[in-house]
């Protein structure tokens, strides 16, 4: 079965207060049982600030680390869900409930199945034995 990630953005600028997110948060416990007890969670959690990010870059053989993300944005990423369902319809729909979609936005991508790209070693071993 196809598997989708959830990215919940939150704006970069006035977000809510502690208050608004402690309020919340009883709306979040209850979306992430809902994805659990459909049996679609494969894995989610939330991720610190941007204040706690580290982008790391190679040119020209250089490694360049620098303090914070990779680009200026109007939205943060703040959280994700993986989950396993059956086509992206259903991905969409689970999309729609995340507590925060209404002052964010969530991205839906598919996760790139790579059970099916064969490794390096086993095509020399089927090449081989030919």
């Amino acid at each position: 079965m196809p598997q989708y990630m959830l990215l919940i953005y939150g704006p970069a600028d006035g977000g809510i207060s502690p208050e608004e997110a402690a309020a919340e948060m009883p709306r979040w416990y209850e979306y992430t049982e809902g994805l659990r007890n459909a049996g679609v969670l494969v894995a989610g959690d939330a991720l610190l600030g941007v204040e706690a990010a580290t982008t790391v870059r190679v040119r020209d053989g250089e490694t360049q680390i620098t303090d914070g993300p990779f680009a200026e944005t109007k939205e943060l990423l703040g959280g994700y869900y993986i989950i396993e369902v059956p086509d992206l319809d259903s991905a969409l729909g689970h999309a729609a409930g995340i507590p925060s979609v209404g002052r964010g936005s969530v991205e839906v991508r598919p996760v790139m199945d790579m059970s099916q790209a064969a490794e390096p070693a086993d095509e020399a071993a089927a090449a081989a034995a030919g």
